[in-house]
């Protein structure tokens, strides 16, 4: 990895979507007027031309097949309105496609079983690199590469993932890597679906979505679903701030040379970092103007840990990596964004201030009412719009509040007071609904594996753990930064699209 490639960040001018994509609108993408779009991330109002509309109808009838159209797929999928899909039986199969171009990578440390059944379910078809990362029994490792016909790296110590990842792309020389950790087990045809997205030269890596296996246990029933690893079911570009801001290393294909463009003193992947080196990975390709998709059409099955105590410290060692995260990319790491007007109608309803609350919220209908009537953009679903970024913010705070703030929450509500004293009751509901609002409107949206009451004792342990985690990261780096709230004044961005 001594060669380095320029990135597209340097182009002059962004290109089109290639011919033969097709675009999916976002499903939180909502139509004002002719023309007039709502939805993104972050939330942004496009305005197209007439030039535009004729691009847009081209679009929506097919694939790209004109400049004009492949320029406004670009900047909507770019914006998160829409979403590329790679042409299911392109007319020129593009050779990042083509089965001698890419190399899957596999680290292993132990875990025999797992790994097995990882490698069993690979292709044959792909060249395969197990890159055994100091393993206590290194013939079992050896063993179990020569029985799948993949090429064996031995580390003599381990020097966790990102260290066993360097080690293979050294070894690789194909266009494309697809990195597959030993505790998943992938679909057939994952990279041959995933591989299409390729032809858009400005993609660096795609990943599919990553799904806990279901265990029958309490514990296995909750991460099956609300998995650590789970980006959810809607197509996303994986940025700092949007919907999907990482995509984990766990099972992602990736464009070699753009992976090499972004490498720092000679290692692609931090190998300072034992977790989190995959985000912070993703997050340099982004900086450097590539585009990461989410594309969650593929499934791949990842094992977690069966007992609590696996689940929660695996947790705790996912928040130790904010810290170091945020010391290597300032503003990518916030946890909470407020709103200035739903702040104040989440605080004034919480404190039972009806009044201060119909004002707030009042004021932000007026506010954003005029930003749009200065535009001429129609302001049909406006309340209703409000009402969620009121909902959101009282979910966000609440989750916050538990992840970094739990014990205090939990001494409000248990704090003795007077029966008749109304500030202490207030003050517990206040408290209690942000401890329970969160975990009850995930299980809402989740798979019904459990009831609702485990289902919210889980979800609080897991945020507990993570945020206890995040402290401790960042009593070890000497930062605040990923447990400060973020403030936007603005809450949506006006723009027109020729």
């Amino acid at each position: 990895m001594t060669t380095r490639t320029p990135g597209p960040a340097g182009q002059s001018a962004c290109p089109p979507l290639p011919a033969g994509f097709l675009v999916e609108l976002d499903p939180g993408a909502r139509q004002l007027g002719p023309g007039i779009w709502f939805g993104g991330t972050p939330a942004r109002v496009v305005r197209m031309t007439e030039a535009g509309q004729a691009a847009w109808r081209e679009l929506r009838a097919g694939p790209v097949t004109s400049r004009a159209a492949g320029l406004l797929a670009r900047r909507l999928t770019d914006a998160g309105l829409a979403h590329p899909k790679p042409a299911a039986k392109p007319a020129a199969k593009p050779a990042a496609t083509r089965v001698l171009d890419v190399t899957v990578i596999v680290p292993a440390f132990d875990r025999a079983d797992l790994r097995d059944e990882c490698l069993a379910a690979l292709p044959r078809s792909f060249p395969i690199v197990v890159v055994d990362d100091g393993s206590r029994d290194p013939a079992a490792v050896a063993a179990t590469a020569r029985r799948h016909g993949a090429r064996l790296i031995r580390r003599a110590t381990n020097g966790g993932p990102g260290a066993a990842r360097n080690a293979a792309l050294e070894a690789a020389a194909t266009d494309l890597v697809a990195f597959v950790d030993s505790d998943c087990v992938t679909p057939a045809g994952w990279i041959e679906r995933l591989a299409g997205h390729f032809a858009d030269p400005l993609v660096a890596a795609v990943a599919p979505r990553i799904t806990a296996m279901a265990r029958g246990t309490w514990c296995g029933r909750y991460t099956s679903a609300s998995g650590a690893l789970d980006m959810g079911s809607r197509a996303a570009r994986v940025m700092p701030g949007a919907a999907v801001s990482y995509v984990p290393g766990a099972a992602l294909i990736a464009r070699r040379s753009a992976l090499l463009a972004v490498a720092r003193d000679l290692q692609v992947f931090d190998e300072a970092m034992r977790i989190g080196e995959d985000v912070d990975l993703v997050w340099r390709l982004h900086e450097a103007g590539w585009r990461i998709r989410y594309d969650p059409s593929v499934a791949v099955a990842h094992h977690e840990p069966a007992t609590w105590r696996g689940t929660l410290t695996r947790r705790f060692r996912y928040g130790r990596s904010a810290a170091p995260l945020a010391q290597r990319h300032r503003g990518a790491v916030t946890h909470l964004v407020l709103h200035p007007w739903p702040v104040a109608t989440v605080a004034a309803t919480l404190a039972r201030r009806p009044a201060a609350a119909a004002a707030a919220f009042g004021a932000s209908v007026l506010t954003t009412g005029l930003a749009l009537r200065r535009a001429d953009v129609p302001r049909r679903g406006l309340v209703r719009a409000s009402v969620g970024a009121a909902r959101q913010t009282w979910l966000g705070a609440g989750r916050y509040g538990t992840q970094f703030a739990a014990p205090l929450l939990a001494v409000v509500i248990a704090a003795p007071g007077r029966r008749r004293d109304s500030r202490s009751w207030r003050r517990r509901v206040a408290a209690g609904s942000l401890l329970l609002g969160p975990p009850l409107a995930a299980w809402a949206n989740s798979p019904r594996t459990l009831d609702p009451a485990r289902f919210t004792i889980a979800r609080i342990a897991d945020d507990v753990a993570y945020g206890l985690g995040v402290w401790v990261g960042c009593v070890a780096e000497r930062t605040t930064v990923p447990v400060r709230p973020a403030i936007a004044w603005r809450q949506l961005r006006l723009e027109a699209r020729k």
